[in-house]
């Protein structure tokens, strides 16, 4: 057997000997210093492994026992550190006293509108535009009053909230549902509360339903409709609807009551947080008196 060394004709390179339909293969192996990074980036992930968690179970792997939850868990106390001072501020103040303050009234505004957009923007939009059966808050049209205390305690306490003994409560009944009311009174009733605004449909329906009204819905929404904070019966008498203000969505309210549930965020919260937001929803308003 020879072992003497083929070269290629054209380029004189070695050759490894195999050949394919005429083609030679040459012998070019990597060059030394390809090689040894290779080898250094290899040695590099194995003591990776070992330092740093880089398997796929739970929990820190490496001997360092580093983890990015770790690094940012750091991080977030640092942040929480640095905030203490302006925070306990707020703790210690009360709304108004916020406002008063031009660096607290500042801060709190900041961080109320992100407190905002984690917490209520899911429910009263990104500005507190509000939805349907969710209130507008970038009004003065507030079912249980906009000044700085009355948001608050709707903050804390919430409306309606099962887990809170303090919540505030009411509750539209289900008139024709119940048996209070015929549908053909609903039906009158809800005529003259489109005329409170100039929008009846049936003149003659809406004179009977002013009996109706008196009888069973003045004694919470007031004599002319205009609502009663204290009960959280909202004005009937502007434009401005929690659940639509047409006929059809107005005789379901009739009928079937109304009812939603806001949550009670005390026990959520940290206090300075429901300061940030009591003072930030109030911004959102126009000209509630604090």
């Amino acid at each position: 057997m020879s072992h003497a060394v083929e070269r290629d004709e054209i380029t004189g390179t070695a050759t490894t000997g195999h050949e394919w339909d005429g083609i030679r293969e040459l012998n070019t192996p990597l060059p030394k210093w390809w090689l040894w990074t290779f080898y250094a980036t290899i040695a590099f992930a194995l003591l990776w492994v070992i330092l740093y968690p880089a398997l796929p179970i739970t929990g820190a792997t490496g001997l360092l026992g580093h983890t990015a939850r770790g690094e940012a868990e750091q991080d977030r106390l640092a942040q929480s550190a640095a905030a203490e001072p302006m925070l306990a501020r707020l703790r210690g103040a009360d709304p108004d006293a916020i406002i008063a303050d031009p660096d607290l009234r500042a801060y709190a505004i900041a961080g109320g509108r992100v407190a905002f957009a984690n917490t209520c923007a899911g429910c009263h939009g990104a500005g507190g535009q509000g939805a349907p059966g969710f209130p507008t808050l970038a009004d003065d049209e507030w079912l249980w009053g906009g000044k700085l205390a009355e948001v608050e305690q709707t903050i804390r306490h919430g409306i309606r909230a099962p887990d809170d003994e303090a919540t505030r409560s009411s509750l539209m009944p289900r008139f024709v549902a119940d048996g209070m009311l015929t549908g053909a009174q609903a039906n009158d009733v809800v005529e003259h509360v489109l005329s409170l605004t100039g929008r009846t449909t049936d003149a003659a329906a809406a004179t009977r339903g002013a009996a109706v009204f008196a009888e069973n819905c003045a004694s919470c929404h007031g004599e002319r409709g205009m609502g009663n904070r204290e009960m959280g019966a909202p004005n009937l008498a502007d434009q401005v609807w929690l659940f639509g203000g047409d006929k059809a969505s107005l005789l379901r309210t009739v009928s079937l009551g109304r009812g939603g549930v806001m949550p009670a965020w005390e026990k959520r919260l940290d206090p300075a947080t429901i300061r940030m937001l009591t003072v930030y929803i109030h911004s959102l308003g126009g000209t509630e008196a604090r």
